[in-house]
Formats: structure tokens, sequence, C-alpha cells
């Protein structure tokens, strides 16, 4: 099997083991998820481009969260119901390196945009005085175009390298397609794939989590030697907010990934936290923002009532 043929190819995904009972409720509970985060995330992004007074380096940065994990989210659960209502696992190669890339271009957006939010945080606390200078309107699109050129340009890197190479395998070790699992499909040898993967890691994981490292040790001792307690409180309440997510984030995909490279590693256990990371974070971000973030949650409110229920305000 080579790639210039890969096109009518179709690659086998693992049973989901769903018992006959069960494939309806599990049809309408990933069908009910995905329509549950779409809206979530919509409404997050909606509502920060009809509210100007959300129109700030914090929020602007923020809209970027809900349209990676809208891209994440579509990757998967789409393939997934479908899946669950034919009982076919089987999927194309196109597909499949599409689902990857598209996996894959989420998992490294959510940590760049979770880098760059510590780092207008940082700045916001920290140097108040040069908030408005240093996050000004054109040094913002600066740090987002750059982000999704940086994410766009280490996907097609990656791809590109994989879809250069032969495959001899159809079975797809994971739930769902990503880089590991196809480079077990490979009978090449894949040491430049294996080696920019490990850089990759390094880069991404290494380079976001000193940069959370840096920015919230700052952070804590400004809020430490801060007079004045309600700005400390919601310092700290927002900066929470924003280190669970990222550390969730963080552990789950660094383990996953660790673990394709363990043959001993529990491949259930890595299923389980692979589809943890395209479930959860997309789920749980727009709801923990919402929620968490008191100006985005009235906004929230203020768009529902007058778009849905016709309120006028």
């Amino acid at each position: 099997m080579n790639t210039n043929a890969s096109s009518g190819v179709f690659l086998t995904l693992p049973t989901l083991g769903l018992h006959t009972s069960h494939i309806y409720p599990a049809f309408v509970f990933g069908t009910l998820a995905y329509l549950i985060i779409v809206f979530c995330n919509l409404l997050v992004f909606a509502t920060i481009i009809v509210s100007k007074k959300l129109h700030k380096p914090m929020y602007i940065l923020l809209l970027n969260l809900p349209i990676s994990d809208t891209v994440g989210a579509t990757a998967f659960f789409p393939q997934l119901v479908s899946n669950i209502a034919t009982g076919n696992r089987l999927i194309s190669h196109p597909a499949c390196v599409t689902q990857a890339f598209l996996i894959h271009f989420y998992g490294t957006g959510n940590l760049l945009i979770l880098s760059a939010m510590a780092y207008d945080r940082y700045i916001a606390i920290c140097c108040p005085l040069r908030y408005n200078a240093i996050m000004s309107p054109h040094n913002l699109m600066r740090i987002i175009i750059s982000l999704w050129l940086i994410d766009f340009s280490l996907m097609v890197t990656l791809i590109l390298l994989f879809v250069r190479l032969k495959m001899c395998r159809t079975n797809i070790v994971d739930l769902y397609c990503n880089n590991p699992s196809l480079l077990k499909l490979v009978c090449e040898d894949t040491t430049v794939n294996n080696l920019y993967g490990i850089a990759g890691i390094c880069f991404l994981q290494g380079g976001s989590l000193l940069i959370i490292i840096y920015t919230y040790a700052q952070i804590l001792c400004t809020c430490v030697m801060t007079n004045q307690p309600d700005a400390r409180r919601k310092a700290i309440q927002t900066c929470g907010t924003h280190l669970v997510v990222f550390i969730f984030l963080q552990i789950n995909t660094v383990i996953t990934l660790i673990a394709h490279r363990i043959e001993s590693a529990s491949p259930y256990m890595r299923r389980a936290l692979g589809v943890s990371i395209l479930v959860f974070p997309p789920f749980l971000d727009p709801i923990i923002y919402g929620l968490k973030t008191t100006e985005l949650k009235q906004s929230i409110i203020m768009f529902l009532k007058r778009n849905l229920f016709g309120t006028k305000l």
C-alpha cells in the first residue's frame, strides 16, 4: 500500500464494544453532547462579538478558544456518531488524515491560546500602567495572527511528513485518527517524524508550561504584595480558572502522547485520556469562563434575553 493509491484505502478504527441495546442511547448522547458543545461555544463567541464592553484584549484572546474547541469537537463527534449509527468502523485514508490534522490543530491551538491569555493576565496584573501600550490593538492582532500561523505551520508540516511515507497496515489503534496512531501503520523508517514529534512536544508543551510558570509566579507575587483584597480576589479567581483549564489539557495531552511511545501502556487508558481531551475542554471551557468571569456571564445573560427571549434591555 502506498500513499499514491491511499485515496481509495479504508482504515479500520477499534470497535466501540457497544451492546445492541446501547447503540441508540449512545447515538443520542453523542449527538446531544456535540450540539451542546457547539451551542455553548458559539454562544460565547457571539456574545464577545456583539458586546462592545467585551472588546478588550482579554476577551478578544478568549474569542479564539471557542473557535479552536469547535474545530476539535467537529473533528471528533460527527465521525463517532456516524460510526455508532451505522456500526461501520471504517474511515477513508483522506478522511483519517484530515481528522488527524484538525485534532492536532485544535490541541496545539488551545495550548497557544491559553499561553497568550496567561501573558495577557500577567501584563494586566503585574504591569497595569503599561497594559494599554503593550496590549494595543496592533500588538493584539499580531499575537493572534502569530499563534494561528504557528499552529497551522506546525500541523501542516506534521501531516506532510506522514503522507510521504508508505503504509502496510490499516488498523488504527485509537478511537480516532491522530499522528501517533497513523505512524503505527507505516512500514518505513519514521525517525524524522519521531524527532519532529519530540521537538514539537518540547516546544509546545514545554514552552507553554514555562510561560504559565513564569507568568503565574509573577502574578502570585503581585497578588501577595497588593494591599487591595478585592483586586487580589478577582485576580486569583480569574487566573485560577485559567490554570485549571490549562493543567487539565497539559497533563492529559502529555500522558496520551507518552503512552503511544510505551508499548506496555494500557490502550484503554490511552484511549480514555485521548477522548477526554476532545470532550471535556470543548464542553467545559465555555461553561467555566462563562460562569467564573462575571463580565462575560452578565453579557451572555443579556445576549440570551435580547436574542432568544426578545427582552428589550
